[in-house]
């Protein structure tokens, strides 16, 4: 039997993807690598290496998908967002061989600051995207 709650709580983020802007998708991918990262540390202070390894294969998945979306031809922020989740990647490994929960916890500390610099951006260029939109209705 299905349980119903898990099915809506599915249904809602399904919405939120499908509803997000680029720049709000970048946060929601940002929120994902951090809750992975989350369990990964919760599953490691069990010992449960298993369920350890998934989550950080998640959290390494999302991280890879970043890093290899990005732009090379936009200039050096995009060589240096490469570098940062490069480095995540190779402590999130250093991590994982050396059962190290504060590596984990570093990262996820350095991927929420990512993920507010990217919220706020993603804030401003709605609200430059509406104040255009506003704009031109006003002067239909």
């Amino acid at each position: 039997m299905r349980n119903p709650t898990a099915a809506s709580h599915a249904a809602y983020r399904r919405g939120t993807v499908m509803a997000a802007t680029p720049g709000q998708l970048v946060v929601l991918l940002y929120d994902g690598a951090r809750r992975f990262l989350r369990q990964a540390v919760v599953a490691m202070g069990d010992g449960d290496i298993e369920r350890t390894h998934n989550c950080l294969r998640y959290a390494e998945r999302i991280i890879s998908h970043l890093d290899g979306t990005l732009d090379f031809d936009q200039g050096e922020l995009s060589q240096r967002l490469h570098a940062i989740y490069q480095f995540h990647l190779r402590h999130l490994r250093a991590a994982r061989l050396n059962q190290d929960p504060a590596k984990i916890e570093e990262i996820s500390e350095l991927l929420g600051e990512l993920r507010d610099a990217w919220s706020q951006v993603a804030n401003e260029v709605e609200g430059t995207t509406s104040d255009a939109a506003a704009s031109q209705l006003e002067r239909a």
